[in-house]
């Protein structure tokens, strides 16, 4: 009887008799080797060879005896004596000499085909019931690496088997209704790829979080990828936008650094892998290169499209990969069928979780999964042995997860955790299970103590938030199916400033964005005031170049770190509403906002009212500001040419004459931004009365306007809208405000320009959108949450 099959002899339909690993593999090699998807080669121990091994053993009936005994499956200490034994017996079985042979021989003719003696392998589990639309589950079976010899690999193979019935492949069999007498094990051997020496991951052909199918996601840390499943790193995140990718363009547009402090690689002896530091060095550069991002994203979005062919509906891929330090070259060694869309639409169905009460008392942030709220009582585990602690509803805080704690984690409300990136393992089954959680939250385990009430936010983007007590919030359903903007007479557009919430806003239904702040992505990306990067020779305080390098460390150019983080937040607003308009509006900070930022205070001045003071405008052209200015003109220059999302138009606001228009247009120009070049579009806010008088001179400079509501009704009524003592003053609705909303509209539309409204006005009161509207506006752009309420009143 024939026990092996070589990858190259398989295919999907194979998946009965090798797993669906083993099966995908043999896909990918027949079919994908050509279009420059490179896959490292094995072969399959069948499912045959498993009840071959189990039958020359005597093992099923004692097997089945042993889990007669399992009578709750929800008690730990029952469900791991029972899986402890049948492992044992497993692993303690002989392994039949023709079935040992066969093994055996496969393995020298891989070591042949790589020219090596006693060449690497990983021994992975591969279940004939795994990767199934209706059964997938991480990590219920165990992978082996750096496997060498006879020996090593005979023994790995029965491990492999024995993993069959590890704790969580019970208890997920149970609770799918499997048969575990019914489901075998196939055992994946392949020749590893050297990433010690280089680095590995995963990568998504999707946002794992909003269920966003337009672009690849891309984890990477240094070593064997299992230091990222498992969550001992926080692995670099790159996002790569798949329509222009597919064009030909450079389309990165996320480069995440992340925390990389160890890696797993090769060791000798009785242990294949060991744990070893990161050099500081290599922590604060990226794990892959530009051009190798862009390759992996290709491969990523060859094999999507493959198997999407095959299945005749979209299927999204979650593949590992890993480059070989000794060759340089990319290489898939696994893919499967992402099956849990995280997107808040379905069904037609938009669920959104809002916190009711305002700034609540933060214990700690982290990075968010599940866009979902939840509170409860903490429980502070350490050891997978205390799981049995854990009750329904508590909120579970440990320093990482592994497939082991997946019992517990079936019962908690949330998961926080010390340790961890996007996909490791917390974050992994947290989707699955469909609760949120908060990974890379470090020192969650000492600040937040046992028995304490915490809510977990995951709503508000890629930051979590873990509050102090039971927080009331709000969960509601909205029916966005027959939802749309078709029926309103004018183009409604979204406001954004947070990138990382682009993905989930561009699902609601909209034309585009209206007002896509920059002063969000300086805060919290960038942190540090451009010109301090530009002159870093006038921050003269230690402590302040020590933030600024910490901040900064993965670029020797310090400016060009301030244009490819800005040109990343731009990109991911203009990808995720691609190929729908982007309007991008220059950052608009005030002199003490600006101050704010690291080395602030080295190059702004202190001024007494700065909302009327040097901003928008006068600082762009500005010896003072003009070299800050030419970054973030590089910034849309690269989102426009570089990374191919000329659906990007730009924004100057705070404009206070003709004369000063046309400076800003000048050194634009000056910075390749030219009006009309390249298509690019070229907005003027309309926000101060100067702008509504001598409407027909600024139409003859750009080419649309957009009102800045808070700022008109400012400086049309004198009202300092930040004064409290005057807020009962401060009113959109006012006869004189809307006088100048009206001969605003009248005054673009009578020029041949479009003119929309950006401002906070429609959001807060629809008549004012209303009045619009029958003015004739082009477009009105919402605050995300106001948008779908006001959409309903159409219906």
């Amino acid at each position: 009887m024939k026990f092996i099959k070589k990858f190259e002899e398989l295919t999907l339909a194979d998946t009965p008799i090798v797993g669906g690993k083993n099966s995908s593999l043999g896909q990918m090699i027949a079919d994908l080797s050509t279009q420059g998807v490179r896959v490292p080669t094995g072969f399959a121990v069948t499912a045959q060879a498993y009840w071959y091994f189990i039958e020359q053993n005597n093992l099923l009936e004692k097997m089945k005896q042993i889990m007669s005994t399992l009578t709750d499956y929800t008690n730990f200490e029952q469900l791991n004596k029972v899986g402890s034994e049948i492992r044992l017996l497993i692993e303690s079985g002989a392994m039949p000499n023709d079935l040992a042979d066969q093994i055996q021989q496969a393995y020298d003719q891989l070591c042949e085909l790589y020219n090596q003696d006693n060449c690497d392998v990983a021994v992975r589990s591969s279940a004939t019931a795994e990767d199934l639309p209706t059964a997938s589950f991480a990590g219920q079976q165990e992978t082996y690496l750096n496997i060498c010899g006879h020996k090593a690999l005979i023994i790995s193979c029965k491990k492999a088997m024995a993993s069959l019935f590890t704790d969580r492949a019970i208890a997920y069999r149970i609770e799918q209704g499997f048969d575990h007498f019914q489901v075998a094990l196939s055992v994946g051997v392949q020749k590893m790829i050297r990433s010690d020496l280089a680095s590995a991951g995963v990568a998504f052909s999707l946002d794992t979080e909003s269920g966003f199918k337009d672009v690849v996601m891309v984890d990477s840390s240094y070593g064997l990828g299992e230091s990222i499943v498992k969550g001992e790193v926080i692995p670099d995140e790159f996002v790569v936008h798949k329509p222009t990718l597919e064009q030909g363009f450079e389309s990165i547009i996320k480069k995440q650094l992340g925390q990389k402090i160890s890696k797993i690689v090769y060791a000798g002896g009785d242990k294949p892998t060991k744990t070893v530091s990161v050099s500081k060095e290599e922590q604060c550069s990226f794990s892959l290169t530009g051009d190798e991002i862009l390759e992996l994203a290709r491969i990523v979005d060859t094999i999507d499209r493959h198997y999407s062919k095959l299945k005749g509906k979209w299927s999204p891929m979650d593949v590992e990969w890993a480059k070989d330090g000794q060759d340089g070259k990319l290489y898939i060694i696994q893919a499967r069928p992402e099956t849990v869309h995280s997107s808040a639409r379905k069904n037609g169905f938009l669920t959104q979780y809002k916190l009711i009460k305002k700034d609540p008392n933060v214990l700690i942030t982290g990075q968010s999964i599940g866009q979902k709220i939840a509170s409860g009582k903490v429980r502070v585990i350490f050891s997978a042995d205390n799981i049995d602690q854990v009750q329904e509803g508590d909120v579970l805080v440990t320093d990482m997860t592994d497939p082991d704690w997946v019992p517990a984690m079936k019962k908690a409300a949330g998961i926080i955790t010390n340790r961890g990136g996007r996909t490791c393992h917390a974050a992994i089954v947290s989707r699955e299970l469909n609760i949120p959680a908060i990974v890379g939250a470090q020192g969650a385990t000492e600040i937040i103590k046992p028995d304490q009430s915490v809510t977990i936010d995951c709503s508000q983007g890629e930051t979590g938030f873990v509050y102090d007590g039971f927080v009331e919030f709000a969960i509601e359903e909205i029916d966005i199916k027959n939802i749309s903007t078709q029926k309103v007479p004018c183009e409604i557009m979204v406001n954004i400033a947070d990138p990382a919430s682009a993905f989930s806003v561009a699902m609601l239904p909209n034309d585009g964005v209206g007002l896509a702040r920059l002063e969000f992505i300086i805060n919290n990306a960038i942190q540090v005031h451009p010109l301090a990067l530009v002159y870093p020779e006038k921050v003269d305080d230690k402590k302040t170049r020590e933030k600024i390098e910490k901040i900064t460390c993965a670029y020797k150019d310090k400016k060009k770190f301030f244009i490819d983080t800005l040109a990343c937040g731009i990109g991911m607003v203009s990808a995720a509403f691609y190929p729908k308009p982007v309007i991008v509006r220059f950052s608009d900070f005030k002199t003490n906002e600006y101050r704010n930022l690291i080395g602030g205070q080295y190059f702004e001045p202190k001024e007494e009212n700065p909302m009327l003071g040097f901003r928008g405008a006068s600082r762009y052209y500005s010896d003072e500001y003009k070299d800050a200015f030419a970054l973030e003109c590089a910034a849309i220059k690269k989102v426009r040419e570089n990374m191919g999302l000329v659906n990007v138009k730009v924004m100057v606001p705070f404009v206070r004459t003709v004369e000063e228009a046309e400076k800003v247009l000048e050194v634009m120009s000056d910075f390749g931004l030219e009006k009309g070049k390249n298509s690019i579009e070229i907005v003027m806010m309309c926000e101060l009365p100067s702008n509504v008088i001598l409407m027909d001179q600024f139409c003859r400079l750009f080419d649309g306007f957009s009102i800045g509501s808070n700022d008109l009704t400012q400086l049309t009524l004198g009202v300092d809208r930040d004064s409290e003592k005057l807020a009962y003053l401060f009113d959109e609705r006012d006869s004189a405000v809307k006088k100048m909303f009206e001969l605003a509209v009248e005054g673009a539309i009578k020029s041949g320009r479009y003119i929309g409204i950006c401002g906070q006005a429609p959001s807060d009161f629809p008549e004012i959108a209303q009045f619009l509207i029958k003015r004739g506006v082009t477009s009105l752009s919402f605050n995300a949450d106001a948008l779908v309420p006001f959409l309903m009143r159409y219906e």
